[in-house]
């Protein structure tokens, strides 16, 4: 079974459908994906979506930041089986659940890795409506592979430093993460 983390960018926003209520009806414009089996970055516009659905079959771990309430549920929509039955692993969930308040990924980012997003979220529908493709992927590749590193650290380590009080303060937070790793699966 591969263990993937994944990011999904869409092309309208939440003004667009009427609000986060309908999630669902948000249109996928690129996902972002990396392969723990195949070791490698994929990449997926919207016109290759049938490609990434045994990608996704094949995982046995779906790892994301905030994917539990965005990702997983849009792209369930796009597929004749369940995305959401496929186990997951959410960072942002696993850190609301300790501390009772969410961060941002850059937050998190910034905090723990030293390093930022390159854009947000925003921004990527303007290089969809913009045609700049690159820069779409570009963007959430990097997102993934801030998830990627996170998700790396908070195995290795136990823990993620995580700011609170508008990152007044830091609180570090420990996570179990390497009990959830799927059958057969060494750490990376």
């Amino acid at each position: 079974m591969d263990k993937l983390v994944i990011d999904i960018e869409t092309k309208n926003t939440f003004a667009d459908v009427g609000g986060q209520a309908n999630l669902t009806k948000l249109l996928i414009s690129f996902v972002g994906v990396f392969s723990y089996k195949q070791n490698a970055y994929l990449s997926f516009f919207e016109n290759e979506l049938d490609k990434l659905g045994p990608v996704l079959q094949s995982a046995g771990l779906i790892i994301g930041f905030s994917s539990n309430r965005f990702d997983l549920p849009i792209l369930n929509e796009y597929y004749p089986f369940n995305v959401k039955a496929i186990e997951s692993l959410d960072i942002l969930d696993d850190i609301e659940e300790k501390l009772g308040h969410r961060v941002s990924l850059d937050q998190l980012a910034h905090t723990n890795l030293k390093i930022g997003k390159i854009a947000h979220a925003l921004e990527a529908i303007k290089f969809y409506n913009e045609n700049r493709f690159d820069d779409l992927k570009n963007y959430c590749l990097n997102d993934v592979k801030i998830t990627k590193e996170l998700y790396e650290l908070g195995i290795k380590q136990k823990y993620l430093l995580v700011p609170t009080d508008h990152g007044r303060e830091i609180v570090k937070v420990e996570f179990n993460w390497h009990k959830r790793l799927p059958m057969a699966d060494t750490l990376f």
